[in-house]
């Protein structure tokens, strides 16, 4: 008999055991609002891994009395969809599919589920890491919500901990407990697989033990789910280290496990602005043209592409000042939100508004703070020294 994986016995059954996500499912939030009202539609959920989409796809169908149907993008395909529609129950009451990994649907494949979505034969929750907009086909995403999730902060993945820890009848210090946050980086997979494998070969749950089980052969990560993460991650990191070397590695690897080139292309583009930035602008002109390489020749002579762009930016010189800057002025429109546009910014096409001060004493190459006056010498950018 094959024994309940950790993962499932702790999964949430309703909203209220849900750990994270508050701005979904909090209080008056729409996904909350959607399940208490029995709102049938489809959608998609877009977040990092570990992140609580496959929890909130169960709960969401439970809610709704469905059928609940679960298949993953990276081995399914038309026929499982056309078994699906096909299987017959003695209610009426909706089929809901759950399909993980949507982004590696092609675009035949989406093309072949979309009617069955828009007559409403299937309501789709798609779950992606991948931004959908640029992987799901526009006539299937204009038929689904998109909700964004975040990742999960130390208090959520220590609830987590807790909840783990307690069905295995385990206890866990301080020190271990921090050190297994932090490793998680906001993963509660990660965090509960590394659990139960310690659990499993160690009985106790420490720091050495879990570093232990991190090099154990029993520990098994899915070749699609954290194995490709990691890789992912340890090639952007090696870039971000300026260590050519360690990245073309990683590109290797990926480009060995029939990784899609996009994918790798675009993780280059966005390191292009986000870690060089103005330290190199070109960088950002060769990112994009490997990404263009990759479409039109494909595999296997576009790995050559992808590795000169690899070494390209790896050795660049790196600067964050723009994203930093990005970020730190989304902070503060977050925080103060729509403040009042200084006045001789404003646009003034009317006579009325040149009358209300509108454009008024605006000059072309001032040396003025333009900011809003909340925000009066705040600054954003600071190149470094």
């Amino acid at each position: 008999m094959t024994q309940e994986p950790l993962a499932s016995k702790i999964r949430p059954k309703k909203l209220a055991e849900y750990v994270g996500q508050e701005h979904l499912v909090g209080e008056g939030k729409p996904l909350r609002l959607a399940i208490e009202n029995k709102l049938l539609f489809s959608f998609i959920l877009w977040g990092t891994p570990g992140t609580g989409k496959t929890t909130i796809a169960r709960i969401y169908a439970e809610a709704m009395n469905a059928h609940f149907f679960e298949l993953s993008a990276v081995s399914a395909g038309k026929e499982d969809i056309r078994n699906i529609i096909n299987f017959e129950f003695e209610d009426d009451n909706p089929k809901v599919l759950f399909l993980d990994e949507i982004h590696r649907f092609n675009k035949a494949q989406q093309d072949f589920l979309l009617p069955f979505v828009e007559s409403g034969a299937l309501t789709l929750i798609g779950a992606t890491t991948e931004n959908p907009s640029f992987e799901v086909i526009s006539p299937l995403l204009s038929r689904c919500r998109v909700f964004v999730l975040s990742e999960l902060n130390p208090d959520h993945i220590d609830k987590i901990i807790d909840r783990a820890t307690k069905v295995l009848s385990l206890k866990i210090k301080s020190d271990a407990k921090e050190w297994l946050s932090n490793f998680a980086n906001g993963d509660a997979r990660q965090a509960i697989t590394l659990i139960e494998s310690t659990a499993n070969l160690y009985k106790s749950l420490t720091i050495e033990n879990f570093k232990s089980a991190l090099q154990s052969k029993f520990l098994r990560f899915d070749k699609q789910g954290e194995e490709h993460y990691n890789t992912i991650s340890a090639f952007i990191k090696s870039m971000r280290a300026s260590n050519p070397d360690a990245a073309l590695y990683y590109l290797a690897r990926m480009v060995d496990s029939g990784e899609d080139p996009l994918f790798i292309a675009r993780r280059m583009v966005i390191f292009a602005s986000e870690d060089i930035g103005m330290a190199q602008p070109t960088a950002l002109v060769v990112a994009n043209e490997v990404f263009r390489a990759c479409e039109v020749i494909g595999y296997p002579e576009c790995a050559i592409n992808l590795a000169h762009g690899v070494v390209y930016l790896a050795t660049s010189k790196k600067n964050r000042a723009a994203y930093d800057g990005l970020r730190s002025a989304q902070a503060d429109v977050s925080q103060h939100g729509n403040l009042p546009i200084p006045l001789n910014l404003r646009n003034a096409p009317t006579k009325l508004m040149k009358k209300l001060g509108y454009g008024s004493g605006y000059e072309m190459y001032t040396a003025d703070d333009l900011l809003p006056d909340k925000l009066k010498g705040k600054k954003y950018y600071v190149p470094p020294k």
